[in-house]
This record gives structure tokens, C-alpha cells and sequence, in this order.
């Protein structure tokens, strides 16, 4: 460990150029939301970069009033978010070092890897998490709450460099853009979005799908109980929402990769409930505020689900081998078949009649 790495951060040095290290997808990102809005109160004349993978450019957008700048991270073999362009990656820590960065958060997990990938963009200074107790550094070095959502392992980080840090409430800003679009879509589609329930059959691992079988089968019980059906998705899971569709028939409305991110969170805020797998638009609801039905399969859902329970709940399989890393399950996919259709139509009825949205 480097000397200048055994104090605790110099807030009274001049910190005008940050950088965040998170390369990660959506929901990811949504959950540092919250951190990063603490960040920026601590530090409002700051330039802050968001050092991250082109894919965050969404949330970059979203929260100018948080990040300043995207620097895209070529990625590295130990992070699946994406395949490495190793040949980027010298000129990306050229670029990292002539930045002269004054501060350097280390927001990417545990640091077993992530921390040498901050120290190589030589900052004046740096804080993060580190994967063992005996590292830690009073107002510097956190070592890996593993036992806390993940909302608060960041929060917590703040927190332990001295940032005020006590809001975790998520949050999805919308334009005026966003909202015409939704009004267009909404209407294009003849769906009445007090009477809509988004569902939602896919995520990126196929170890964290409930069967699409099953999505079937409670999207035709709320579409029998009057409710329309809204099947999302993104371009690359146009194959299942097309499955789904087919299943219901005209009963179901296909919006999979026809809005924008924007759009799409600005229907969810004024739809009635989500019908999800534990993936990134479960925290685009929250943001909105929209009710979910979130289906667990493999993920850690100490560490994944939302944290408002009055609006959200999260049905799951207790299992020894969660969190799961695999792709596609090799044992049968317990966790997923665990959860029986009459369940997921039970709580949803029952938020869908409780007297409207909370």
C-alpha cells in the first residue's frame, strides 16, 4: 500500500477534478444514484467524470445535475459486463493520468481488482473498498460491506470519507421529451395506462428469467381481470416479448425496444403496477415509483431488491447456492420454478386492488 494511502482524504486540499469508477450496466447505476447526489452536495463546484462503460450514457444524461462527463472504460477480463478492448487500454490510462484527477472513487465492488485499475490512473487521491478488514483506512478504505444492499454498501463508503450521506430514495428524472413520447406511444398502442400492467420477461442472464411459460400465465389472469398488458423490453429481447405476445394474442401490447429509456420510465410512472425478473427496470420503477412484482431468481436479494417493501415486493426461492454466477442454471433452475404462478397473480391482484398506487 502506497503511503499517501494510510490517512484519511484531505478535504482540505483543493478537489475540483473527480472521477467515479463504476463500469457497470442500468440498474447498477441507479443504485449509485443515491451516493453519487451525496457526492456532488459535498462537493457542488466539482467537475466530476464518471469513469464507466458506454452503455451508462443513459444515466449520464439523466443526472447532469450529478455527473459532469462519461470517460468510456475499455473494460478488463475480470469484470463479464462486457468483452475487454485490450487494445484501448493504453490510451485510456494516458487519458486517465493527463486528466489529473484530485479524487478517484472507487465504486466497482470489492477492489480486488478494481483498485489497481484506480491506482494506474494515478490520482492525488483515492478512496474505495477493500476486500479484507486489516486494509482499512479510517476516512478512506472501507472494507466490502457484503452484508449490505447495495444501495447502501455506496452510501456507506460516502459516509466513511466523511460525506453526509443519509438519502437512499432513488430517483429517475423525466423532460418534457420523455413525457410526449409516452403520450404517444400510449395512445399509438390504445393502452390506458391507469389500467396497464407492464410485464417484463427478460434480463440478461438466463439464470435470472422466471419461465416465460409462467409470465404467460399470470399476464392472461390480469388480462382476464380487465387489466392490459404491456410487454417491455429492450431490442435484444425481442425474441421472448414476441413469444409472450403470441401467447396472449391481441390481449397483449408489444413495446419491446419501441421507446426510449426515458419514454419507457414515463409510462411506468403512470402505470399501475411491474411485472419483473430482478433486473435493471425493477430499479427504474422504483425510481418512478411505479408497484412491482419482482421475481428473484439467483440474484442476492438481501442485496438486490427495493428497498421501499410499501410498494415493492420481492418473491423468491431460498437457496444454498445463491447468489448464482452462472448464465444459464446447471441444476434445473430451482430458484425460478420455486416461485408457483398463483403466487405472482396473488400479490399482484392484491397490490392492483389495494385502492390505487401508494
Amino acid at each position: 500500500m502506497d503511503a499517501r494511502e494510510t490517512a484519511p482524504l484531505d478535504w482540505g486540499a483543493d478537489i475540483g477534478r473527480v472521477a467515479v469508477f463504476r463500469a457497470l450496466n442500468l440498474g447498477d447505476m441507479l443504485c449509485a444514484v443515491p451516493a453519487l447526489r451525496a457526492l456532488r452536495a459535498r462537493l457542488p463546484r466539482a467537475r466530476i467524470t464518471l469513469v464507466g462503460l458506454d452503455s451508462a450514457a443513459p444515466v449520464l444524461r439523466r443526472f447532469p445535475q450529478y455527473l459532469d462527463e462519461l470517460a468510456i472504460f475499455p473494460g478488463d477480463a475480470a469484470f463479464p459486463e462486457q468483452p475487454v478492448r485490450a487494445a484501448a487500454l493504453p490510451a485510456f490510462y494516458r487519458d486517465m493520468r493527463a486528466r489529473a484527477f484530485d479524487l478517484v472513487l472507487q465504486m466497482h465492488g470489492s477492489g480486488r481488482r478494481s483498485n489497481d485499475i484506480v491506482r494506474a490512473m494515478a490520482p492525488a487521491q483515492w478512496a474505495g473498498f477493500v476486500p479484507d478488514a486489516e486494509q482499512a483506512v479510517p476516512g478512506r478504505l472501507l472494507p466490502w460491506p457484503d452484508h449490505l444492499h447495495e444501495i447502501h454498501r455506496y452510501l456507506a463508503l460516502l459516509g466513511h470519507i466523511g460525506v453526509d450521506a443519509a438519502d437512499d430514495s432513488l430517483e429517475f428524472p423525466l423532460g418534457a421529451s420523455d413525457e410526449a413520447e409516452a403520450d404517444a406511444v400510449a395512445v399509438g398502442s390504445g393502452l390506458a395506462l391507469d389500467r396497464t400492467v407492464f410485464v417484463h420477461p427478460g434480463a440478461r442472464l438466463a439464470s435470472r428469467r422466471w419461465p416465460l411459460e409462467r409470465y404467460a400465465r399470470v399476464a392472461a389472469a390480469l388480462a382476464d381481470a380487465g387489466w392490459q398488458i404491456a410487454i417491455t423490453g429492450s431490442k435484444d429481447e425481442a425474441p421472448l416479448a414476441r413469444s409472450l405476445k403470441d401467447a396472449l394474442g391481441p390481449r397483449g401490447v408489444d413495446l419491446c425496444g419501441r421507446t426510449s429509456l426515458g419514454a419507457l420510465a414515463a409510462l411506468l410512472r403512470r402505470g399501475r403496477l411491474l411485472v419483473c425478473n430482478d433486473t435493471g427496470i425493477s430499479h427504474v420503477a422504483a425510481g418512478v415509483h411505479l408497484p412491482s412484482v419482482v421475481i428473484a431468481s439467483g440474484s442476492d436479494v438481501a442485496r438486490w431488491a427495493p428497498l421501499d417493501a410499501s410498494r415493492h415486493t420481492v418473491l423468491h426461492t431460498p437457496m444454498a447456492c445463491r447468489p448464482c454466477a452462472y448464465d444459464e442454471c446447471p441444476i434445473g433452475h430451482p430458484c425460478a420454478l420455486g416461485v408457483q404462478v398463483d403466487r405472482v397473480v396473488a400479490e399482484a391482484a392484491r397490490r392492483l386492488n389495494s385502492g390505487g398506487r401508494p
